[in-house]
């Protein structure tokens, strides 16, 4: 069986597509069979990236390890049984076509509150939780006070992802290993980075996720989307001398897969 790896949060712009495609990339490339799937179906950023790479491949003519896209099978509403929801069955029998030929299958969530990442949650083996360094994003957690230093409670999107975990126990399936990623770190140790730290790992220890660190901002990231590569691809596609900050984006890749600890995946790549 598969092993799911959902990549979520309920806002926009906190890196889960950048994510998604760098986390499928690299397993593809470690010899993996990995299908991807974006639930946001009006946007599919992480659908046209994967789109992008297969364009610029083909006109290239270079054939390097790659997620096997697919978008959600269309289902025919008469076939429906009385109550079910059409969006379950959708993402259901795309999960079902996949499972037995993917080691890994990798779903990007929109960044709002849908039935399909809601379901998308319950499947999740691994949960990815991109997060901008920055209370704006930490409040989808949990509500702090003033100072930023006292945890009030849960917020919207740990509500989801207890729900998630909730159906999954009830159904007998084991725990979700929920791993929150910070992105967009300072190279500085500001007083709200020291802030941010303290209070997710309050947090951590009170709702139950791993910390794992992200990506810096990079310019190198807004470049790679065009032609659908990341940064394990540069030397393949003739960048013959990485800079100093590729050369740091290709570590925290490795780092952020390190701590995923996704089974059958090799400590060192």
């Amino acid at each position: 069986m598969a092993h799911i790896i959902v990549v979520g949060t309920e806002k926009g712009g906190a890196g889960k597509s950048t994510v998604s495609m760098h986390v499928a990339t690299a397993l593809a490339r470690m010899g993996h069979k990995v299908s991807a799937l974006d639930l946001d179906l009006r946007q599919k950023t992480f659908g046209r990236y994967a789109t992008n790479r297969k364009t610029f491949l083909e006109k290239a003519g270079l054939s390097l390890p790659s997620p096997r896209y697919h978008d959600l099978p269309e289902i025919d509403q008469a076939s429906l049984k009385p109550g079910e929801n059409l969006y379950d069955r959708r993402l259901s029998a795309a999960v079902a076509q996949l499972e037995s030929d993917s080691d890994f299958i990798v779903i990007d969530c929109p960044g709002s509150h849908t039935r399909l990442s809601q379901v998308a949650h319950s499947l999740a083996d691994t949960l990815i939780t991109p997060l901008n360094d920055s209370f704006v994003d930490f409040d989808l957690l949990a509500h702090v006070d003033s100072d930023g230093q006292r945890i009030i409670g849960p917020s919207v999107y740990s509500e989801m992802v207890w729900n998630a975990r909730q159906l999954r126990a009830q159904a007998g399936l084991k725990p979700i290993d929920w791993v929150v990623v910070r992105n967009r770190l300072g190279a500085q140790q500001m007083v709200n980075k020291q802030k941010m730290g303290d209070a997710l790992d309050k947090l951590a220890r009170r709702i139950g996720f791993r910390i794992a660190p992200g990506f810096n901002e990079r310019v190198i990231f807004r470049e790679l989307f065009p032609r659908g590569l990341t940064l394990l691809d540069l030397k393949d596609v003739g960048v013959k001398q990485l800079n100093i900050s590729n050369i740091a984006a290709r570590q925290e890749l490795r780092d952020l897969i390190k701590s995923l600890n996704l089974p059958g995946v090799a400590a060192d790549f």
